[in-house]
């Protein structure tokens, strides 16, 4: 007998992520990590669009836009005189989710009390030391030696991932030798705070973005630091000697440091995303330069993307090859993001006189151009990602099967005025004009979790992702989702 229906290894935004929303679908999970405890410290500290809108879904975005520091421009500066601005926004894509200036372990503490909410919770110091899959399931054995019988086993336990390791999944790329000193002080001196700051400079790149109660995120590029393994008294130091270098700013002091790390980047994708009943999402299945804000934002789209698909196989209303699809939608995007980070890290740690050349003088002109800069929000905010030309897509008059369908305005059938997004959670939304024979069709192919929605427009049924799943009659949606679940 299975203890539960998903066993999620890793308590980051991933897992706790898919967890929710597997729950949610009324499907059991269970979340195991090997640290003793969550982590008070992150990395990541923007949240775009797309990530806001997975939030919301999962009904743990609440709080978090308030929370937020509202600073959406990039001014890069050479010493004193200003270079290049760059405004982020809404792109105009119907999204009632903002981005957010927010770190990775305040959406992480959002994420669990969504959990215990639903009835769920972490279950710390309970790493992964093996596993075995059969026809029925993956029987996983834990660091103390207990034994966990689940119908399916999903790895998001970062770039390190034990899932993984264990599976054999291969991981190509390669650790380069771009080192970055981060820390997290409060600075005295004069700084912007509506928006982050970077500075070019010949030894390296260097950015200081504003963060909640008054503290500062400073990262800076730092290929001449050697100490492979150094303590936060080192980086801390290092940080302080090279600020009014970089920067120009002597009157600019660190102070009540509150945390510092060194870290590595590594680009690497993963040769697949499924072994059987084991799967991989998040930084176990990609990882990239950190520039564009795109490895906790790419995480979460899989988490949604994973969670729905999961569900119906795990209750028995789809054959397992629909996971397969998964891969297929998400796996081309990662390699997209990989390539567009490559770039921006290239870019913006230039060493070379002639790169530095060619960034100053001809690409910092074309990114204060107001159109590039609208182009900028709409790349970076993922709202673009469509599925349509992958196995559940389609052609046709826009929306396509596969379109990011906007936070539409709609009624439900009491008249209650409502949004698209915050009655999906979990849901499948029959959208517009359906006919009651159709929507009944609908309801028995995937379950109750199926909600009808009045709105302009034609008859949809829309993807709990968001995700535009098919429109038409009944010949049309009998024909998705016979390819779709059989």
């Amino acid at each position: 007998m299975m203890e539960t229906d998903v066993l999620v290894v890793g308590a980051g935004p991933v897992g706790l992520a898919l967890a929710c929303a597997l729950l949610q679908h009324g499907v059991s999970a269970r979340v195991i990590d090997k640290a003793p405890g969550p982590a008070t410290t992150s990395r990541a500290n923007f949240v775009h669009a797309r990530g806001s809108e997975v939030l919301d879904r999962l009904g743990a975005l609440d709080g978090l836009p308030e929370e937020s520091v509202r600073a959406m421009t990039i001014t890069t500066y050479a010493g004193e005189r200003p270079m290049m601005r760059i405004r982020f926004g809404d792109p105009g894509l119907g999204t009632a989710a903002p981005p957010m200036v927010i770190s990775q372990a305040r959406v992480e503490e959002r994420l669990r009390d969504r959990l215990a909410e639903l009835g769920g919770r972490p279950e710390w110091g309970a790493g992964l030391s093996g596993f075995q899959q059969d026809a029925a399931g993956v029987t996983a054995v834990l660091g103390d030696g207990r034994t966990v019988r689940a119908g399916w086993l999903v790895g998001c336990d970062g770039s390190s991932s034990t899932v993984r390791k264990l599976s054999g999944i291969g991981f190509p790329g390669v650790k380069v030798s771009e080192r970055f000193l981060l820390v997290d002080a409060h600075l005295d001196g004069v700084l912007d705070r509506e928006g982050t700051s970077g500075w070019t400079h010949p030894d390296g790149v260097l950015g200081a973005m504003p963060m909640p109660g008054d503290q500062w995120r400073l990262l800076a590029y730092d290929a001449d630091f050697r100490d492979e393994k150094p303590g936060e008294e080192q980086i801390v130091e290092r940080m302080r000697r090279i600020l009014p270098v970089r920067t120009g700013l002597t009157g600019l002091r660190l102070r009540d440091v509150t945390w510092a790390s060194l870290f590595s980047v590594h680009r690497r994708l993963a040769d697949a995303y499924r072994d059987g009943r084991v799967l991989l999402a998040g930084d176990a299945a990609h990882v990239h330069a950190p520039f564009g804000g795109q490895g906790m934002l790419t995480g979460l789209g899989d988490a949604e993307n994973l969670a729905w698909k999961l569900a119906l196989v795990a209750r028995g209303l789809a054959a397992d090859r629909l996971l397969d699809t998964y891969q297929a939608e998400r796996r081309p995007l990662a390699s997209q993001v990989l390539r567009g980070s490559t770039a921006a890290t290239k870019v913006n740690i230039a060493g070379s006189p002639l790169g530095r050349l060619l960034r100053d003088r001809v690409l910092v002109p074309v990114f204060n151009l107001a159109w590039i800069q609208r182009w900028t929000t709409y790349t970076t905010s993922q709202l673009w990602v469509s599925y349509r030309r992958g196995p559940l897509g389609g052609g046709g008059r826009k929306p396509r099967p596969g379109d990011r369908i906007p936070d539409l305005a709609c009624l439900r059938l009491d008249g209650t005025r409502t949004r698209l997004h915050a009655e999906l959670r979990g849901r499948w939304a029959a959208l517009g004009p359906f006919e009651d024979e159709a929507f009944e069709a609908v309801r028995r192919r995937l379950g109750d979790q199926v909600i009808r929605l009045r709105a302009a427009g034609p008859a949809m049924l829309v993807r709990p992702d968001a995700h535009l799943a098919c429109k038409g009659g009944p010949t049309e949606l009998a024909r998705w989702l016979d390819g779709a679940l059989r």
